[in-house]
């Protein structure tokens, strides 16, 4: 979790949400348009109520969320989005994985492979880092929305596999199957989460430099400015060291 932690940092330090508020709403929108392509019955669909409950979390306006719903209906001119995983190698051999909702799969294909190679990096075949990583369910909660040990024991109480604290957020792993279950369990008692979805997690962890970080960070900005792009995941050691030197 460390590493999710000292990366959502850094984000945050440099106003990357608010920056981007109008990429992250479309972001959201077309996960809301996939999710509701399964079902549009929330109760029914997990990933519809994540989806919006992560929309909700962002101040998406309630009128945007309906109309990523009317797309996925039929009731509005929507996209055929399909999902899309890419992998590869940045800056001293870091393993990335991009994960993408697109309408154009060349398109996204070409642009994702730009970004690596003009920040020194390759684009590689699927499964080239994917055994890098687990893929586990993550629920996050701000850190005013309860303290660490009640996070902790409501947690393992809904059958979550752990749950961290840091100064910014409460983080809970799931296995990915229990990760809905816990998500309802701890939404009835602390109300929606900041975010509940799947995510890679890295199993080794890269250690590099604060200039080799530097890098990284500009082709995770690269990737994520693309409308495309939903999750960039890497598996950058975060140390105390390196987001102290990419705050300098």
């Amino acid at each position: 979790m460390a590493g999710h932690s000292q990366f959502k940092n850094i984000m945050h330090r440099k106003g990357a949400q608010d920056k981007k508020r109008a990429k992250i709403f479309t972001k959201l929108a077309r996960e809301i348009t996939v999710a509701a392509k399964i079902s549009e019955d929330i109760d029914s669909n997990p990933r519809l109520r994540a989806a919006i409950s992560a929309a909700r979390a962002q101040n998406m306006p309630k009128d945007n969320i309906d109309r990523a719903i009317k797309k996925a209906t039929g009731a509005g001119e929507g996209d055929n989005y399909e999902e899309v995983r890419y992998e590869g190698y940045g800056t001293a051999g870091v393993a990335v994985i991009v994960e993408a909702l697109t309408d154009n799969r060349n398109r996204t294909a070409s642009e994702v492979r730009a970004a690596f190679t003009k920040h020194g990096g390759n684009l590689g075949e699927t499964g080239s880092v994917g055994f890098m990583f687990n893929r586990v369910g993550e629920i996050v909660y701000p850190i005013d929305k309860a303290d660490a040990d009640e996070i902790f024991e409501a947690a393992l109480e809904a059958g979550a596999a752990n749950a961290e604290s840091d100064d910014q957020s409460h983080v809970i792993d799931t296995e990915i199957e229990d990760l809905n279950a816990v998500r309802e369990a701890l939404t009835e008692k602390f109300g929606d989460p900041e975010s509940a979805k799947l995510v890679f997690r890295a199993t080794t962890e890269a250690d590099i430099s604060v200039e080799q970080a530097q890098s990284i960070m500009k082709l995770v900005d690269v990737l994520e400015d693309n409308d495309d792009v939903q999750n960039v995941w890497t598996n950058v050691n975060w140390t105390d060291e390196i987001v102290a030197g990419l705050d300098n």
